[in-house]
């Protein structure tokens, strides 16, 4: 049938099940946007109007990452595009599935310097899984289904599709298609067929399971490392069932957390630079070492020449890249983490290592902490804990108060804690808090941040108020750049160059501004009560917590130290 060519975006959204767009308007997306009023389509998805386009990434990722479904995201061209590529680029680290949707200058003004114009193709082509630059109408369908199983299959991660102006203006012939259906037509049908296709993923031979099992029936002290891939998987079952069955003690990264419960006997919680003893002994004492769906950062493996070299490292992943680039593996799966564990579970006896487990008891106590007397962080997330339990979600922004959501909060599924863990966006929270929410309409969504990175995505407080998305900011106030000044105290001899934070705002009167409640509390008493209020509420509200300047984050081993050489200043 024809029909405009925005009208057939808007169809190939309802295809793929889209209810919510996050975005910002501008001259070159008008006809996207008036096609969205001029049809009826927002009745039909939900248009969410952040303060800035980087917001607007950053809730479609936390959308994404709760729900687990694609995140969606438009944008203008110019400014309006590339105040995404933060957005782009977290969820590239953080492999979060999120479809990108820009509208350029029409194709008369390419490559001529145009108001706006940029190309956002080639800025983004590093930070996502691909890119397409739409300058034929008839093809606008089809690269939209493509996008969107790209997005999705493998190792998921954001895609950009780029629109000519032009192009939004012009007609086309449109078939409605099911879902289920675009793998057999057209690009997508095309893409599936190749044999490098990104929509496919090896299924693990039985030769590979076989010498897994072997190395896992001749060691004595195994070891398990839980990533983000369980979680973009969904074999947070599949892997439990396995390390159970295995008998071993399991380490989480940052993006694994909820991969399996913190409260799980065989967890010893989060491992690296801010890893707990446990963890990172374990790793330097075990004899095979097995990795599921983990990038084996620096901030995991700290001195790389010293990582786990006393055992056997097996990595298992769907990214065949990620496979002996930063650690050499004594043996490797690439399949999809759900598959192979589930295989691997069927072919196992039930394991006793018993010594090894009370070995490992034996480092899971931390050593004292020096106390500041004021509010201590770990105080604030036991009482998240016993008001909200399972059912919060809780996003942070990067710092100090990032290591203490990871530390002090056990996890217990996935999708519970969402934080920028590759890129390290300050920024990130809000965005992502007001996604998780409107996602997750039934969870109390917690926002952790510090003084610094409020003062980066405080403006979408505007969003959360007028969608009726509340999400509670715990804000961790210690009037600097805490995380950057524990690294000028314990490495740069105290010369704190920039990082005091000694200036407004007035973050209760900031909260007053959009109309929130806030509290200010130095005590646990007081912070138990003002969240207490909070949750009851009903909408966005602010707790600033104030804490000591020099408050820190322990464990912590230095950048490039091996993991259990723990600075204990």
């Amino acid at each position: 049938m024809k029909m405009k060519s925005t009208q057939a975006l808007f169809e190939c959204l309802l295809e793929q099940g889209v209810d919510t767009v996050f975005g910002y308007p501008g001259g070159t997306i008008l006809n996207v946007y008036d096609e969205f009023e001029r049809n009826g389509y927002g009745k039909k998805i939900r248009h969410i109007l952040t303060a800035h386009e980087q917001g607007a990434a950053h809730a479609a990722d936390g959308y994404a990452r709760s729900t687990g479904k694609v995140g969606v995201c438009f944008a203008t061209s110019g400014p309006g595009a590339t105040n995404l590529t933060t957005g782009i680029a977290t969820a590239y680290m953080d492999s979060s599935p999120v479809v990108f949707l820009s509208v350029n200058v029409g194709e008369n003004l390419i490559g001529r310097d145009a108001f706006q114009e940029v190309d956002i193709t080639g800025i983004t082509m590093p930070i996502t899984k691909a890119t397409y630059l739409v300058r034929d109408a008839s093809q606008l369908a089809d690269i939209v289904r493509e996008a969107f199983a790209v997005a999705a299959s493998g190792r998921p991660g954001p895609v950009l599709i780029d629109i000519l102006k032009n192009v939004t203006a012009e007609e086309v012939d449109f078939t409605p298609l099911p879902k289920e259906e675009h793998i057999k037509h057209g690009r997508l049908a095309a893409l599936a067929n190749r044999a490098s296709s990104p929509l496919k993923h090896p299924a693990p031979k039985e030769k590979d399971l076989e010498t897994l099992l072997q190395l896992i029936q001749k060691a004595k002290k195994p070891m398990v490392l839980a990533g983000g891939g369980i979680i973009r998987s969904g074999a947070s079952k599949e892997f439990t069932a396995f390390v159970e069955k295995l008998d071993a003690p399991v380490a989480v990264t940052l993006m694994g957390q909820g991969a399996i419960s913190g409260r799980h006997p065989l967890c010893t919680g989060m491992i690296g630079m801010h890893g707990t003893m446990a963890s990172n002994v374990t790793t330097a004492a075990c004899d095979l070492f097995i990795a599921v769906g983990t990038r084996f950062s620096d901030r995991v493996t700290c001195d790389l020449a010293q990582f786990s070299q006393q055992a056997k490292v097996v990595h298992i992943d769907i990214d065949r890249s990620e496979i002996d680039k930063n650690v050499v593996t004594a043996y490797h799966i690439i399949g999809d983490a759900k598959e192979i564990l589930k295989a691997l579970c069927d072919r196992m006896p039930q394991y006793q290592h018993k010594e090894w487990l009370e070995q490992v008891d034996g480092w899971r106590k931390e050593p004292d902490r020096q106390r500041s007397g004021m509010l201590d962080p770990k105080e604030v997330f036991a009482s998240i804990d016993r008001q909200l339990g399972d059912d919060v979600i809780i996003a942070t922004d990067v710092g100090q108060h990032q290591m203490w959501a990871a530390q002090y909060y056990n996890y217990s599924r996935p999708g519970q804690l969402l934080t920028s863990g590759g890129f390290g966006t300050m920024g990130f929270g809000l965005g992502a808090a007001i996604g998780a929410k409107i996602g997750n309409p039934d969870r109390v969504v917690i926002h952790a941040t510090g003084d610094g990175c409020l003062r980066m995505n405080g403006n979408e407080y505007a969003t959360a108020e007028y969608y009726g998305a509340p999400v509670i900011t715990v804000l961790f106030n210690n009037g600097t750049l805490g995380m950057v000044r524990q690294w000028q105290t314990l490495i740069y001899n105290k010369r704190y160059a920039q990082t005091d934070l000694d200036r407004g705002p007035d973050f209760l009167k900031y909260a007053a501004a959009f109309g929130m409640p806030a509290w200010r509390v130095e005590t646990a008493e007081q912070f138990d009560e003002a969240l207490k209020q909070a949750i009851q509420c009903g909408q966005s509200a602010l707790i600033e917590c104030i804490i000591d300047i020099d408050e820190k984050v322990w464990p912590m081993v230095a950048g490039g130290a091996p993991i259990t050489q723990f600075l204990l200043k």
